[in-house]
């Protein structure tokens, strides 16, 4: 089992759609139970959080950088033990649309199998990112 914390994967995806509309739509946390399942299948804002309730971690808190003209997307989840998971995410102009990269990183004590696990779903929610957004 490879416990390296320092491990990391970029996952991801080409969405055919303008990086504007894109960054718009994923930046807005009311729109991640649509498309990051990862993260629960609801979040409401609560006393100025965002917070995920029905996430497979439990109660987690969302937090994104804020909006800005770079594509990032970055957020923190904290997570119910206090442990905040740095998330960095990009959304990077390529031709008429645009690449969605999410730098996974492997959390100390992380087996191999739970990894892989997270890069399935991150790999999943880009899909539906995509599959939303290219319908839209």
């Amino acid at each position: 089992m490879d416990t390296s914390a320092s491990a990391s994967r970029h996952i991801s995806t080409y969405i055919d759609r303008p990086s504007h509309e894109v960054y718009d739509y994923a930046s807005n946390p009311a729109n991640l139970p649509k498309w990051a399942q990862g993260l629960g299948n609801s979040i409401a804002k609560i006393d100025g959080q965002w917070i995920a309730e029905s996430s497979p971690m439990g109660r987690v808190v969302v937090a994104f950088a804020q909006r800005n003209e770079f594509g990032v997307l970055d957020h923190d989840v904290t997570l119910p033990s206090g442990e905040i998971v740095h998330n960095p995410v990009r959304v990077i102009v390529d031709g008429t649309g645009c690449e969605v990269v999410f730098t996974l990183r492997r959390r100390p004590g992380m087996s191999d199998e739970d990894f892989q696990r997270d890069a399935d779903a991150v790999c999943a929610d880009l899909t539906t990112l995509k599959q939303l957004l290219e319908r839209a």
